[in-house]
């Protein structure tokens, strides 16, 4: 376990008081360029974040997590499981033109490696608030990228808390941070918890194994249909918390463009603690501001991808790019979905989140009434598609309607929030 640093120790390393940081998000984050009323009521950011380094204690390490880079993109290919004659087996019912709308794309590696702490608040009115720490590496190790991508989620931070009268419960808080003397770049966000929807996933998959090897599904099902029934609200719960947060973000602006089961923060795992669950959208480095005056604006370095796969789908205009961006975060929703609809139900091994894409996506084309046909044909995955199947398959319709090849049909998140798929957490 690392050894708490001190404040004084903090204050040592710190050099600067997030000044650079805080001017380049001011520059960044066009609080009023949109908005103007929010101009008056904020003139500063930094009045609105804790900057001084004395002000916090950093705590142990929690862990580390990198991105990836977008280098290229190509058209579909055969994948998915094992089995390659399924793809021959049905007709996923949309043109050639909708596919090519849709683009795999080749990643690498990026430099910028993120690491997190825990701390604590130890001056001010807000003294005792635990904070998690996220590291930005100097400029030496993560290059401009990481300075880019710091400036990006602190402006995007800001602009979203700018009216504290309508703040989003499903949106990271952030309180403040500070630069060291090398140049890192540390933001403290509000520890709402530790644990993140992929965490969920992972320990509730292993669970189902250990109950299989163990025959307790076999010889209780009333216990497993209890079980199941908590799981199914547990899971919708989440979903409705994180499209709550994603709904928030484009209402104001803003896309978050790196959606998925480590960006989503939960304060509990417990199933049976479902009433107290908040999801929380965090990692917002990547957001992009919509607003039709930026989207006239020169582009960012970080925003590049998308507007190229924008170009690729028809969309030139600046009302055509805003739908398109939006329409891609939906996109990415949908496959969290897909990740929370499989990987909770099933047992650890038997599909994870990129064999789950691949089979969606270039197995199936996107054919989810092919896809369930498919997954009813294997036991390991019938309770995914028994939970995808409540209300007369309004799992499955809501899914097909997040994952539409052509960006125009997709839902806005205020739709997928107010799709009957919701409600049903209210019947189980």
């Amino acid at each position: 376990m690392a050894m708490p640093i001190s404040s004084s120790s903090v204050a040592r390393i710190a050099t600067k008081h997030f000044d650079g940081l805080v001017r380049s998000a001011s520059r960044s984050c066009s609080i009023g360029k949109i908005h103007s009323d929010r101009r008056t009521r904020h003139p500063s950011i930094r009045a609105d974040l804790i900057t001084e380094p004395d002000a916090f204690e950093v705590g142990r390490f929690v862990g580390s997590y990198g991105f990836m880079n977008i280098t290229s993109y190509s058209s579909f290919q055969s994948g998915g499981f094992s089995n390659a004659n399924v793809f021959d087996e049905f007709s996923p019912g949309y043109s050639s033109e909708d596919m090519e709308r849709l683009r795999v794309q080749d990643v690498g590696e990026g430099r910028v490696k993120i690491r997190l702490y825990e701390g604590r608040v130890i001056q001010g009115p807000l003294k005792g608030t635990r904070v998690i720490f996220k590291v930005y590496p100097g400029r030496r190790a993560g290059g401009v990228e990481a300075d880019m991508m710091a400036a990006n989620e602190l402006g995007t931070h800001v602009f979203l808390q700018s009216d504290s009268e309508k703040l989003c419960p499903n949106l990271q808080f952030l309180l403040g941070g500070f630069e060291t003397k090398m140049g890192e770049q540390w933001l403290a966000c509000r520890n709402d918890g530790k644990y993140s929807a992929a965490d969920y996933g992972k320990s509730v998959s292993e669970a189902n194994s250990k109950d299989t090897a163990k025959g307790e599904n076999f010889w209780n099902p009333f216990t497993k249909e209890q079980k199941m029934k908590r799981r199914r609200i547990f899971v919708i719960k989440l979903l409705n918390g994180a499209m709550n947060g994603l709904a928030y973000m484009h209402d104001h602006d803003r896309l978050h463009q790196s959606l998925g089961p480590s960006s989503v923060v939960l304060n509990t795992m417990v199933e049976k603690d479902a009433s107290y669950l908040v999801p929380k959208l965090r990692d917002l480095s990547f957001s992009v501001d919509i607003g039709y005056s930026s989207l006239g604006a020169a582009q960012s370095t970080l925003s590049e991808g998308l507007w190229r796969r924008a170009s690729a789908a028809g969309a030139f205009t600046p009302l055509e790019k805003r739908a398109y961006g939006i329409a891609d975060d939906i996109y990415e929703a949908g496959l969290f979905f897909a990740y929370l609809a499989f990987i909770p139900f099933c047992e650890a091994g038997i599909i994870d989140s990129i064999s789950l894409q691949r089979l969606f996506e270039n197995t199936f084309q996107l054919d989810l009434q092919a896809v369930r046909e498919y997954c009813l044909a294997d036991d390991r995955l019938l309770e995914a598609v028994k939970f995808l199947d409540l209300g007369d398959g309004a799992g499955w319709e809501l899914l097909q309607a997040m994952l539409n090849p052509d960006y125009r049909q997709r839902p806005i998140a205020e739709a997928v929030l107010n799709h009957r798929f919701m409600s049903l957490v209210n019947l189980l």
